[in-house]
């Protein structure tokens, strides 16, 4: 591990330890004029680094893959996939991992490039992203972050000079990705698939070790992988189902192990609530849409269960037991953590057996009369039920007295009810159309200023602060929304 005092770097290379067939060495290419276009201070001094010393010419350098920071090892990982259901071969085909910068609190993170060029996972691409798709992955990273959903971070976005050639030339651009690894489901396909029973011990053991040392002395400590990976994954998708949002390709390459959010391409926050929302251009049988994503989820977990299953049990049909056993309990899990979720953004406490019911009477009629996901949890929160869409209908009224006779019957004061509200529904999201707006300025017009004030107003969506209120508002127009890889 070297540490530069000059820019706060102190890298380790802990993957790169691994069995040489899990990546392959490889610098980022270089770029014809780098500029830095966005950067996150904040995030930056938690990682220990220079803030200063990293937008100057010389920072800016290794932000493009043009300098290797010291101590940096760079590699592209190798892994697989079930891409819509199709298994693949992958690896980053557009990413390098600099290293894992070990934080002033101890954390190890990994810093990756991505869009730095070509890799041996390239598969024919070119290896470059272009600047809209980096700074949607900045915007909307950073925004589930300050919504408390476990994410990979944004540390900067910087453009390369260079056009790429999509549907049309595009300005290139580099995001520095920050994540607490790049482990996957797909890694361990991966091995499990390529690699011998040896290397996958090495895997599972390198991810327990990195993630979950707490369960390492456990007697059955691949079976406990499985279990905390499970129950990480429940947690995930039930605060996604929460704020309403939608990932868009929950192929088994981008669940990571550890529990975050990763790889924000055709990602969107639901508008109108309606669990058959699908934004991605690609997903055109809904596979992923709103309400499929807890299935979903269960699905890629059982891939990954199933590439542990050497390890679980020397007997093949004791170890798919134990598999299937752990699986079934997945949706339980999910259930029992979004109904607490659910709760706590209608100011219940405690639990009855009819809660459920009255949450998706709420649901129910939200789709039927296409309300506002967001808005309707944000009008309750601040009783103005006039400005809802169900506001007059005579289901809304009678579901209105069973709510308010729901919270009378707990032991906590309706004042105590309205914080857990405010705490657990955003006044904000990243609403679409401010996206795509912010976007279009930068982009188009090299003004950077509507998306530095759209993550003004992101970074605390829970304040319920007067300038926040413009950004609630819905879009004007109805035109169906549709995102795309930017691949």
């Amino acid at each position: 591990m070297t540490k530069s005092k000059e820019t706060g770097w102190n890298i380790d290379n802990s993957y790169s330890r691994l069995p040489e067939s899990f990546f392959s060495n490889i610098n980022p290419t270089p770029v014809r004029s780098p500029k830095l276009v966005i950067f996150n201070n904040r995030l930056a001094k938690s990682l220990g680094l220079n803030v200063q010393a990293l937008q100057s010419e010389e920072g800016v350098k290794v932000l493009a893959g043009n300098k290797i920071p010291e101590g940096a090892l760079p590699l592209a990982q190798a892994y697989a996939g079930h891409q819509f259901g199709n298994f693949n071969m992958l690896g980053d085909g557009r990413a390098v991992l600099l290293g894992e910068q070990i934080t002033p609190k101890g954390k190890r993170t990994d810093i990756q490039l991505k869009g730095s060029g070509r890799t041996p996972f390239s598969r024919g691409g070119d290896g470059r992203a272009a600047l809209g798709p980096m700074l949607r992955e900045y915007i909307v990273s950073e925004a589930m972050d300050a919504l408390g959903v476990p994410t990979t971070r944004s540390l900067a976005v910087v453009t390369t000079g260079e056009s790429i050639i999509r549907e049309t030339e595009l300005p290139g651009a580099i995001l520095t990705r920050v994540a607490a690894s790049h482990l996957r489901v797909g890694t361990f396909q991966y091995v499990a698939q390529w690699g011998t029973a040896g290397d996958l011990k090495i895997l599972a053991d390198y991810t327990i070790k990195r993630h979950f040392p707490e369960i390492e002395a456990d007697e059955s400590r691949y079976l406990s992988l499985l279990q905390v990976v499970i129950k990480r994954q429940a947690e995930l998708i039930a605060k996604w189902q929460l704020v309403g949002f939608i990932h868009g390709v929950m192929n088994t390459d981008n669940m990571t192990i550890s529990g975050e959010t990763i790889d924000y391409g055709p990602c969107a926050f639901m508008d109108t609530y309606d669990p058959g929302t699908v934004f991605s251009s690609i997903d055109v049988e809904g596979r992923y849409a709103y309400g499929n994503q807890p299935y979903i989820a269960g699905w890629n977990l059982a891939r990954f269960a199933e590439s542990l299953l050497l390890l679980l049990d020397d007997n093949l049909q004791q170890a798919v037991k134990l598999a299937q056993h752990e699986i079934s309990g997945f949706n339980e899990l999910y259930q029992s953590k979004w109904l607490t979720g659910m709760r706590a953004k209608l100011g219940i406490f405690n639990e009855e057996i009819q809660d459920k019911t009255l949450i998706n009477d709420l649901l129910s009629m939200m789709e039927k009369y296409r309300a506002d996901y967001t808005n309707t949890f944000r009008s309750l929160t601040l009783n103005r039920p006039e400005e809802m869409t169900l506001f007059g209908t005579s289901e809304f009224s009678k579901w209105h007295e069973l709510w308010q006779a729901r919270l009378g019957r707990q032991q906590e004061s309706k004042a105590s009810s309205n914080q857990l509200m405010r705490n657990s529904n955003p006044a904000i999201i990243p609403r679409n159309h401010r996206v795509e707006a912010a976007l279009e300025a930068a982009v188009e017009q090299g003004d950077y200023s509507v998306m530095e004030q759209l993550l003004g107003v992101l970074s605390n969506p829970y304040a319920y602060t007067a300038e926040q209120e413009a950004y609630a508002a819905l879009p004007v127009s109805a035109i169906p929304y549709q995102t795309f890889c930017g691949t």
